[in-house]
C-alpha cells in the first residue's frame, strides 16, 4: 500500500508540475484557476494527509526551481498554503464518514485553511500586506479557481474510489 501511495503522490506532484502549463504561465490566469491546487487536493484525499502535505509543501518550491513560477516570495507562501491543504483535507477525510457531504466539507474546510495560511505567511514576508490583498488574493480573485475546485475535485474523489471498489 506504501509503494501505491507513493507512486500516486508522483502523479499528482507531476500533474502540480504541468498542469499550470494550461494557464499559459500566464500570473493572471494562474491565480484565477489555481490548477496546481487540484492534484493536492487529490492526493490529500486518495494517499492520506502526509503525503497530500508533501506534495503540497513540494510542489510550488520545484516548480520555481524547474520553470520561474510561482515566482518568489509567492512560491514560499504557496507551499505552505498547499501543504495545509493536503493536510487538513487527508485529516478530515479520513476521520468524517465517507458520503458525498462529508467530502465536500472536508474540501471547503481545508480551502479555508489553507488560504487563512497563506495570507498569514504573506504577511509575515511581504511588507505593506494588507487585509484588502488578502482578500483580493485569497478570494476575490479566486472565485473561478475556487469553483472549479468543487466542481471538479469531489466527484474526481468519488470516480476513484468507486472504481477502487470495482478492481
Amino acid at each position: 500500500m506504501h509503494i501505491r501511495k507513493l507512486t500516486f503522490s508522483s502523479v499528482f506532484l507531476a500533474l502540480c508540475l504541468f498542469l499550470p502549463f494550461l494557464t499559459l504561465q500566464t500570473v493572471s490566469l494562474g491565480n484565477m484557476f489555481s490548477l496546481m491546487h487540484i492534484p493536492v487536493f487529490l492526493c490529500g484525499f486518495i494517499c492520506g494527509w502526509p503525503y497530500g502535505l508533501s506534495v503540497g509543501f513540494i510542489a510550488p518550491l520545484l516548480r520555481n526551481i524547474l520553470f520561474g513560477m510561482p515566482p518568489f516570495p509567492k512560491n514560499i507562501a504557496m507551499a505552505f498554503e498547499l501543504a495545509i491543504y493536503g493536510l487538513v483535507v487527508g485529516f478530515l477525510y479520513k476521520r468524517l464518514p465517507k458520503t458525498f457531504p462529508c467530502l465536500y466539507i472536508s474540501l471547503l474546510v481545508a480551502m479555508l485553511c489553507g488560504r487563512l495560511i497563506w495570507g498569514l505567511v504573506m504577511f509575515l514576508m511581504i511588507d505593506g500586506f494588507t487585509l484588502s490583498a488578502f482578500w483580493a488574493g485569497a478570494f476575490a480573485n479566486a472565485i473561478p479557481g475556487i469553483i472549479c475546485h468543487i466542481l471538479l475535485v469531489p466527484p474526481l474523489v468519488k470516480a476513484f474510489n468507486k472504481n477502487e471498489k470495482n478492481s
